[in-house]
């Protein structure tokens, strides 16, 4: 997914950075600001027990399958449906599956009525978020799902594997420039797509991992943990607003929506790291419970909080340090009041004395 403020480009400087500060011997990674799981993920490949929050609905859907899913799926309720499932090798039920849901006939639902303009011609406010197939065909699907789940025909971990292979792949037809908080005018090229959904990712292990749908500062408080690793949300951009159709879809609880973009309500998903007021109180708080050895954070140099703010906060636990990689900035702020074509990824740590 293109995401804001995503660590797939710095991947490799992340575990670099961590290795030269950590000891060997950290077997638990603890990353509370998930997002799409990307850096979850990478550190679960290397044989880590990951937990994982986030609290956004979509994004604990992902993680809860790219980082708990950790067995392969059988998909054994599904056998007398899908003829050729029980003979087809495990790893690959996964795709027959999704083939079958690829291949049902659209369905007008709540993605259809409010964010296609055959579903909202005749309303108040015309969206065009997704063409009118791909609305009908992600409503189908979406609503299948649920009903094999309703239903007791697919277990818990095949449900977030299915859920997660439809929000990561919705993602790449829709009709925007990046994020949600705005739709194009006419359909773009890929937007014209039909809707094809791939298969989630699914990372075998044998570790037991964790994933929470939690305000961070609660959940710091009952987890406990080698490295925690922070990426917050460095500006007044909620993710909530900039995501809002990826929830939905998620949830697909039929929420009453408002004005131009079909906005539901978030108030309770709003992230204190996004407030100018809230911001470093909710920080220091946050580092102050952390029951780890050490902590990292990434942060760039147009964040909410100073470089001398976080050191402070940081300093209170332990000995502080940090490392820097300039990066190219997330496509969507190209556009906006910035001039630079590249910023500074900031990747404070500390070392905790506990």
């Amino acid at each position: 997914m293109n995401y804001i403020g995503s660590k797939l480009s710095l991947l490799e400087f992340l575990e670099n950075s961590i290795k030269k500060v950590a000891k060997k011997d950290c077997n638990v990674f603890c990353d509370l600001f998930a997002g799409t799981g990307i850096v979850g993920s990478y550190f679960k490949k290397k044989g880590f027990k990951i937990i994982a929050n986030d609290i956004q609905y979509y994004s604990y859907v992902l993680n809860r399958h790219y980082i708990k899913n950790h067995k392969p799926l059988e998909f054994k309720g599904l056998f007398e449906l899908i003829a050729t499932l029980k003979s087809e090798d495990i790893k690959n039920r996964g795709a027959i599956v999704l083939d079958y849901l690829n291949n049902l006939k659209g369905k007008k639902g709540f993605i259809y009525n409010n964010y296609c303009l055959g579903g909202t011609k005749n309303k108040t406010e015309q969206r065009l978020y997704f063409s009118d197939e791909n609305g009908l065909r992600c409503d189908a699907i979406r609503q299948k799902i649920e009903e094999w789940n309703n239903g007791k025909k697919i277990n818990e971990n095949e449900y977030y594997f299915l859920l997660a292979s439809l929000v990561e792949s919705i993602d790449k037809y829709a009709n925007t420039a990046s994020v949600y908080g705005a739709f194009l005018k006419s359909l773009k090229k890929s937007a014209l797509r039909p809707l094809v959904m791939s298969p989630a990712e699914l990372i075998i292990n044998d570790q037991e991992h964790e994933v929470y749908n939690e305000d961070i500062n609660s959940v710091v408080k009952k987890i406990k943990g080698d490295i925690l690793y922070l990426d917050p949300p460095y500006n007044q951009r909620q993710y909530a607003t900039n995501y809002h159709i990826l929830e939905t879809i998620a949830k697909y609880d039929s929420p009453d929506i408002h004005g131009k973009t079909g906005l539901r309500e978030y108030q309770k998903q709003k992230s204190s790291y996004c407030s100018t007021n809230q911001v470093k109180k909710s920080f220091k708080d946050l580092i102050t419970n952390a029951d780890v050895k050490y902590i990292f954070l990434s942060y760039n140099n147009e964040g909410l909080m100073s470089a001398e703010d976080i050191k402070e906060i940081m300093s209170t636990r332990g000995k502080y340090g940090f490392f820097t990689q300039e990066y190219s900035r997330f496509k969507a702020d190209k556009n906006r009041e910035y001039k630079a074509e590249k910023t500074v990824e900031y990747l404070h740590y500390v070392v905790c004395n506990n």
